[in-house]
């Protein structure tokens, strides 16, 4: 395990609004405000076609690809997630949300592309003092977070 300790800065509330896609209207705003680290927090609803991936190939043993999942009709979504910077300075949110409709539910990460459907809350905890970065894994290619 590693580890940082750092304090809460600015919180920040936001409204999306329909059409706008998870991740990167939030990569935006946090950019355009200086976020650098953060958790973000978000209920709302998702758009028919948002995709989401839930899970690697396991069938695929030379390479990690992602499962991507289609969502089906609008949902209603709750997600959590961790905000920090690239090597290039970028900020890249890694959001993971359940999605349901009906009693069915997706869970996975928003990378994909969540479409906002109609609104989306979000509360971003600026977090101060973080040196962490998210680094290119050259085993796995994922970006991964590195203290």
């Amino acid at each position: 395990m590693q580890y940082r300790e750092g304090r809460i800065g600015r919180v920040f509330v936001l409204r999306l609004e329909g059409g706008e896609r998870l991740p990167e209207v939030i990569e935006a705003f946090a950019a355009d405000q200086g976020v650098a680290a953060a958790m973000v927090i978000y209920v709302g609803g998702a758009q028919d076609g948002s995709r989401m991936v839930v899970g690697p190939d396991a069938s695929r043993r030379d390479a990690v690809i992602p499962l991507v999942h289609i969502l089906a009709g609008i949902q209603e979504v709750a997600g959590v997630g961790t905000l920090f910077p690239d090597e290039a300075g970028r900020p890249v949110l890694h959001l993971h949300a359940a999605a349901g409709r009906e009693g069915g539910a997706a869970v996975g990460c928003a990378r994909a592309g969540v479409e906002v459907w109609l609104v989306g809350e979000v509360i971003i905890l600026e977090i101060i003092g973080s040196d962490a970065v998210r680094r290119r894994d050259p085993q796995t290619g994922f970006t991964l977070l590195s203290l």
